[in-house]
């Protein structure tokens, strides 16, 4: 069956489409943490001056107890007041964010469109190779982080999801592009579809459970600071993000529902294998690594679930599995030669 080249080429300006409006969210995703990091802060400052006029009033009272002329606080809360006010419009409003948001979705259906393009110029599902495997992947990857919006306000993570997205596309287009093609014989199977749309599924899930954690380490560690009466470097939007228990719950919450989809995956590859060579296992690089993102996620659900094992040390274990899943993808399919040798790359 033919290729329809101009079908692939509108994938490809579609794609490049996407990249652009993908770069214009994640700047509103960026001006956005900033905006909550300055709204943070003054009212971090409302809260000192708050507190040093409750004590100035207090000091006024007993002072006329005794005869003193009693001091009043309403002037400086007066002169604050509106700096406060501004700061929480700004907070509540996050016009930035609202267009970050709108940014995905459009940029969604530009990536959705380059996607479907893909597989059509080629009659085919397209993650044939390693550059319509990272097209599609970060494009589930958004999908799920918009669908996570409709349900719980994480726009937050947004820079952190939108960035990678927008690297991964750039990659794709720069290193690992590849000319729109039939399949291999080896990948003319209904579970190419079965197997590999869940691991998108899945790996999406973990990209987004990695940022949460990457925040919550470096949010443990602004806390940590604070408590030993030092004062926290950098990352000043950080002040306006959850607290670091609340990111890792979060971050558990998503590889919980990410493992069994992973687990899944590992099946059914295991079927697929025993379909094409008669196997269910050949010691083949890519089935081990899988297996190995396998143990290294069970074991951070153990230690989440073990006292003592959470918090820092868990996401340390999580950090882990996501290193491995990228070993996995841009290792293993390059470097690797075995059953799996698809990239149609090099």
């Amino acid at each position: 069956m033919s290729v329809d080249t101009a079908l692939a080429e509108t994938s490809n300006n579609l794609v490049y489409s996407a990249m652009a409006v993908y770069a214009i969210g994640l700047a509103a995703y960026a001006v956005d943490l900033a905006g909550l990091g300055d709204a943070a802060r003054d009212r971090a400052r409302e809260r000192a001056r708050s507190q040093r006029a409750t004590v100035g009033a207090s000091v006024g009272v007993a002072g006329a107890t005794s005869g003193a002329a009693p001091r009043t606080a309403s002037s400086g809360l007066a002169s604050s007041g509106p700096s406060a006010a501004r700061a929480e419009a700004a907070h509540g409003e996050r016009r930035a964010a609202r267009i970050a948001v709108a940014m995905t979705w459009l940029a969604l259906l530009l990536h959705a469109g380059a996607v479907v393009a893909r597989g059509v110029s080629a009659s085919r599902v397209p993650w044939g190779n390693m550059y319509e495997f990272t097209l599609t992947g970060s494009g589930v990857v958004t999908a799920v982080f918009a669908i996570t919006l409709l349900r719980r306000d994480l726009r937050y993570l947004g820079a952190f999801v939108i960035g990678p997205v927008l690297l991964s596309l750039g990659l794709a287009v720069a290193v690992l592009y590849t000319e729109s093609a039939q399949l291999v014989p080896a990948l003319q199977s209904y579970w190419l579809v079965i197997h590999v749309s869940i691991a998108f599924v899945s790996s999406a899930l973990f990209t987004i459970a990695f940022s949460s954690t990457v925040l919550q380490l470096v949010q443990e560690r602004r806390e940590q600071a604070r408590t030993a009466g030092r004062p926290p470097r950098g990352g000043r939007f950080m002040d306006a993000l959850p607290p670091s228990e609340e990111l890792e719950r979060a971050s558990y919450r998503l590889i919980a529902v990410s493992f069994p989809l992973w687990s899944f995956t590992l099946v059914a590859g295991a079927i697929w294998a025993e379909v094409a060579w008669g196997r269910y296992w050949n010691w083949d690089p890519k089935e081990v690594w899988t297996f190995v993102i396998w143990v290294v996620y069970a074991a951070y659900l153990h230690a989440r679930a073990t006292g003592g094992w959470g918090g820092r040390r868990a996401a340390w274990v999580s950090v882990a599995g996501f290193v491995c899943l990228l070993v996995n993808f841009g290792v293993v399919n390059v470097f690797f030669p075995g059953n799996h040798s698809y990239a149609g790359i090099g």
